[in-house]
């Protein structure tokens, strides 16, 4: 059985090839649709093509505005041209998980559709960096980012895989439930581990950085994505969430109904949707935040290149093979 999962991508070198690999070991290949990344997403995807990758698109980002709207769409169309016998829609930041660690995801998915459901919910795992341990943004960040909550908010709260479909579905409820006629949602839930941000400057570059579609915005999709106050963050402290062990112990007691990073946001402004001026008054702001750290981030990048020629240079120098050989003789002299 050939199951697609489809991507779409903006931005996520952290996250891209974690995913893919663990995808692949699920017995899953995969399609992207990169929304003109900036960073090295596409470079690192390609070395993918063939090996799991099915293909690449490249979606228009219009004048730098993230349009989810119309990214599920371009799914829809996909599900229902792509060759496939299940589908799943993911993001980079996510890993998909049976319900036992003893099957892959495609037998998970095969057994499911023997037993005649054509579509599976996932309970996800929010992982978060805590006061404890700031910062994981870094290739390792699965074995060391390890604090999470459960996330249940509602049930079912995220149907993201289904059975082919004769007709095109719907992923106009943000991408959460798909839809279609005669759903036979699967009775037990597979899992997810969802790594929101790996630190605080990453959660900026991640989510403040983004100009969202105003209509969007006023239909209120993004949610505390799009309301983000950096004054406003404190990480949570680590007795306050669950520890990670292993997939099967994955942890639903003490769930929170609303993410730690809605209690960073800008209120709703008292339910209504922000004006078009406001938002584009907010996007300008905080862009110009991300912009000086991404300035910051430049300048510290610049310092280590330097320091590393500094390096280098004293390692050619003789006095660098000086101070080598006296080491040498030091340890002799210590030896005897």
């Amino acid at each position: 059985m050939r199951v697609v999962a489809i991507l779409a991508s903006y931005n996520e070198e952290r996250f891209i090839a974690g995913c893919f690999e663990h995808l692949f070991r699920q017995g899953v290949e995969v399609y992207l649709i990169d929304n003109c990344s900036t960073d090295r997403t596409v470079e690192i995807a390609e070395r993918y093509r063939g090996r799991g990758l099915i293909g690449i698109d490249t979606f228009p980002r219009e004048e730098g505005v993230y349009r989810w709207a119309e990214i599920l769409k371009r799914k829809e169309e996909l599900a229902a041209t792509l060759d496939a016998d299940w589908f799943m829609h993911a993001d980079p930041d996510e890993i998909r998980l049976p319900p036992r660690s003893d099957l892959t995801l495609a037998q998970a998915l095969a057994e499911v559709d023997e037993k005649g459901y054509n579509a599976v919910n996932f309970l996800e795992f929010a992982f978060v960096p805590t006061q404890e341990a700031p910062d994981h943004d870094h290739p390792r960040y699965q074995q060391t980012m390890l604090s999470y909550y459960p996330f249940p908010k509602n049930f079912p709260n995220r149907v993201n895989a289904w059975k082919k479909q004769p007709e095109r579905v719907d992923l106009g409820t943000g991408g959460h439930r798909v839809q279609f006629e005669d759903l036979r949602l699967y009775p037990e839930s597979f899992k997810m581990r969802h790594y929101l941000f790996l630190s605080v400057p990453h959660l900026l570059l991640k989510y403040v950085g983004k100009q969202y579609d105003v209509a969007e915005l006023q239909r209120g999709q993004h949610g505390w994505r799009a309301r983000l106050v950096e004054e406003k963050i404190k990480l949570p402290l680590q007795a306050a969430l669950h520890t990670y062990t292993s997939d099967d112990q994955l942890d639903l007691s003490r769930p929170r109904m609303r993410h730690v990073t809605e209690d960073w946001a800008l209120p709703k402004y008292g339910g209504k949707p922000a004006s078009s001026e406001e938002t584009r008054t907010r996007a300008q702001r905080l862009q110009q935040r991300v912009k000086k750290l991404e300035n910051d981030l430049a300048r510290e990048h610049q310092k280590g290149l330097q320091l590393n020629s500094q390096i280098r240079d004293l390692q050619s120098s003789r006095l660098w093979w000086f101070l080598r050989k006296l080491d040498r003789i030091r340890s002799k002299v210590s030896a005897k």
